[in-house]
C-alpha cells in the first residue's frame, strides 16, 4: 500500500475546472491533495486527540451520526455511498481535513457596526493564525447554541460584551475558509450588531489586534485595510457585503 503523501495545510489544491466541480460530473482521474496536519493524521489520532478535535475517526465513514448532522446542518449536504460527506459547493482540489469535524463545522461570525453615514465603522480583528483582518468569530462549541456562540466569540476575541443585545441574523452560508477540503468545511451564521458609537476593543484569544475600520462600502474598507499594510480576509467579504446590503436598505 502506498503511503499517503501530505501537502502543506495552506496548499491551494489541484485546479478544478468549473465543469468538473459538481460531484455528479465524472472525473475518474481526480487526485486531490491531502492537507491534513500531523495531529489529524491516522497515526496521531490513534494515540491521542488534540483538545480542539471533535471527530476521532481518521476517515469520515467512522462517523456514526451522519443523518442527525445532515438534519441539523446550516447548509444542506449529501453523504456518498462510502459514508463520506461531500462539500456542498463541489470539489475543492483538496482532501483530508484541517478542521475538528468531518463535514460541516458550524461557525458564528458577529459583525459589529458603530455609527451611521460617514461615521460608520466595523469592528475587525487581526487573526493570529494567518495575519489578516477578519470578522471576530469562530467555531460553535459542542452543545452550544449559535446566539451564545456569537456573543462568546465576540467577547473572547475583542473584549466587547454585547450579551444584552439581540443581533439581526443576516444569513447562513458556506464560507471559503482556508482549511476547506472536499470532506470538511465551514458554514457560518453571520449576525449584525448595531451600536450608536464605537466602544473599546482589545485583542483577546485568536486575535493579534482588534480595531474599528471605515465601513461606508466594501471598497472603502478594503482601501483602508490596504493603506494600513494589511489584507482583508477574502472568505469574509460576502458576509460583510451582506451586512452592507442590510444597512443600506434602511
Amino acid at each position: 500500500m502506498n503511503e499517503t503523501l501530505y501537502a502543506p495545510v495552506d496548499h491551494p489544491g489541484v485546479p478544478v475546472p468549473e465543469n468538473r466541480r459538481c460531484w455528479s460530473a465524472s472525473w475518474p482521474e481526480y487526485t486531490p491533495v491531502d492537507i491534513s496536519p500531523p495531529e489529524l493524521r491516522p497515526a496521531a489520532l490513534a494515540q491521542h486527540v488534540p483538545g480542539w478535535v471533535v471527530d476521532r475517526g481518521a476517515t469520515p465513514d467512522l462517523v456514526p451520526d451522519w443523518a442527525e448532522r445532515q438534519a441539523n446542518a446550516l447548509v444542506p449536504f449529501t453523504v456518498d455511498a462510502r459514508g463520506w460527506p461531500l462539500h456542498p459547493h463541489g470539489r475543492t482540489g483538496r482532501t483530508g481535513r484541517n478542521l475538528g469535524k468531518w463535514g460541516e463545522n458550524a461557525a458564528a461570525d458577529p459583525i459589529v457596526v458603530a455609527g451611521t453615514g460617514e461615521q460608520r465603522r466595523v469592528l475587525l480583528i487581526t487573526r493570529d493564525d494567518i495575519g489578516v483582518e477578519a470578522i471576530p468569530g469562530g467555531m460553535v462549541d459542542p452543545d452550544e447554541m449559535v446566539p451564545a456562540a456569537l456573543k462568546r466569540e465576540l467577547r473572547e476575541e475583542t473584549g466587547v460584551n454585547l450579551t444584552d443585545q439581540q443581533p439581526i441574523i443576516l444569513g447562513r452560508q458556506v464560507v471559503d475558509d482556508w482549511r476547506t477540503t472536499d470532506y470538511a468545511w465551514v458554514a457560518s451564521t453571520s449576525a449584525l450588531y448595531q451600536l450608536p458609537e464605537q466602544v473599546t476593543a482589545t485583542a483577546g484569544s485568536d486575535a493579534a489586534d482588534a480595531g474599528w475600520w471605515p465601513f461606508g462600502s466594501l471598497e472603502q474598507l478594503e482601501a483602508a485595510v490596504t493603506a494600513a499594510g494589511r489584507t482583508l480576509y477574502a472568505a469574509h467579504r460576502p458576509l460583510l457585503l451582506r451586512a452592507l446590503e442590510y444597512l443600506n436598505q434602511k
